[in-house]
């Protein structure tokens, strides 16, 4: 399954004659290596430690091309529903990791506590319009980085409009947090961790099953991927990897970093940052906004972006996507975006930034890390996400975007 902002896979025998991109492959282990050694020596190894581990996430979200948008549009058009069932495996793994630990507080004697936020009109909203903004921007958070990083140079369009999108959402939220909403409720502190876990994971088993069926209904059986055109270390290296084995690693990574961060991966507070920081040297009174009221928020503007975990962890994400499409050889931007295409971009990364801000959180923060956190705000996000992703999917064609089908012969 590839990823909506990426070019579509090469066949099987072309990809496997292409060769490594030493130049981009260099760079791209220098840019990880020289800056965990630059974050150890300014700020301190663990913030070293969580740069290289956003670049394992950013290797693996592009080896195994783990693709939000791309795996609910194709269900949504064509009920192929592999990469969803992919992501209920990595759910499932991230909250058997995830329920004991949170429910007692440490790991390993560091302090953890999990993405767990209120569910209200806002966050309905905002996920819905994010829904939408996945769909014509042609990624979600983690997908935006790891296509930027792998050499998509339209995703930079949607980055910069995700980044403003975010500085715009920090400064409304204060209006939508007003409206009516539930208060932050967690599975695991009203079922306790093994009820509130043997639930979910019936829950993802339900949806998993749900996917099999309508994806038979559509097309008599399981659509089966292609042969992988590289075996054995090769394959390890260079890709693709099997997208079931991205979701044990980013389950497994995200898991690292509830416990290098406290808490568990997120993307976007770090675009919201950076689109305040850039709106404060243009001239807007940013500290005046609600947003930035707290100590906490008002030292992370004032403060150097490289001292904010999200932000050196996006940064890894790109840099690992980097070397991933170097080792793959397919690390060749194209710089002709046609028009239509590039305004898609630039307003679906707007929908995405504001709707991440409104929804606490992205496809990873909310949805990820908030149902692997036992947060009912992730589960009310995937709902309303999901349906905005269905609005999105059938917008695409007006701005020439490609929505995938398969066209089956023989059965």
């Amino acid at each position: 399954m590839s990823s909506s902002a990426m070019a579509p896979p090469l066949p099987s025998g072309k990809r496997a004659s292409l060769t490594v991109n030493a130049p981009a492959s260099l760079a791209a282990a220098a840019g990880i290596l020289g800056g965990a050694a630059l974050l150890g020596a300014a700020v301190n190894p663990k913030q070293a430690a969580l740069y290289v581990l956003g670049a394992a996430l950013g290797l693996v979200l592009y080896h195994a091309a783990f693709g939000f948008t791309s795996a609910w549009r194709v269900f949504i058009a064509d009920r192929r529903g592999e990469g969803l069932r992919a992501q209920m495996v990595m759910l499932a793994i991230a909250s058997v990791l995830f329920f004991p630990v949170l429910a007692s507080g440490a790991l390993f004697g560091q302090p953890v506590a999990g993405n767990v936020s209120p569910a209200g009109i806002g966050v309905v909203f905002g996920a819905f319009i994010f829904g939408i903004g996945m769909q014509l921007g042609g990624g979600c958070a983690s997908g935006t980085l790891y296509t930027v990083g792998g050499g998509s140079t339209r995703m930079l369009f949607t980055l910069a409009a995700f980044i403003a999108g975010s500085a715009i959402g920090s400064a409304h939220l204060h209006w939508w947090t007003a409206l009516p909403s539930l208060p932050k409720i967690s599975i695991i502190e009203l079922w306790g961790p093994w009820t509130a876990l043997a639930v979910q994971l019936a829950v993802f088993a339900l949806i998993a099953a749900v996917t099999v069926v309508f994806e038979k209904r559509r097309h008599g059986r399981l659509i089966e991927a292609a042969p992988p055109p590289r075996q054995g270390l090769s394959r390890f290296l260079r890709g693709p990897w099997p997208i079931v084995a991205g979701a044990v690693a980013l389950a497994l990574l995200n898991f690292v970093t509830l416990y290098l961060a406290g808490r568990p991966w997120g993307v976007t507070s770090a675009f919201a940052l950076w689109g305040s920081k850039i709106a404060a040297a243009i001239g807007f009174d940013v500290a005046s906004w609600p947003y930035w009221s707290s100590p906490a928020r008002l030292a992370e503007l004032n403060g150097s972006i490289f001292n904010d975990i999200t932000t050196v962890m996006d940064f890894g994400i790109i840099l690992g996507a980097l070397l991933a499409a170097a080792l793959a050889g397919r690390f060749a931007p194209v710089w002709k975006i046609p028009l239509r295409s590039a305004v898609a971009a630039v307003a679906g990364g707007l929908l995405l930034g504001y709707g991440a801000r409104l929804a606490y959180g992205c496809n990873i923060g909310a949805y990820f890390s908030g149902i692997a956190s036992g947060s009912l705000h992730g589960w009310v996000w995937l709902v309303a996400a999901f349906a905005g992703n269905v609005i999105g999917t059938r917008m695409r064609p007006l701005f020439g975007l490609e929505v995938e089908r398969v066209k089956l012969t023989g059965c």
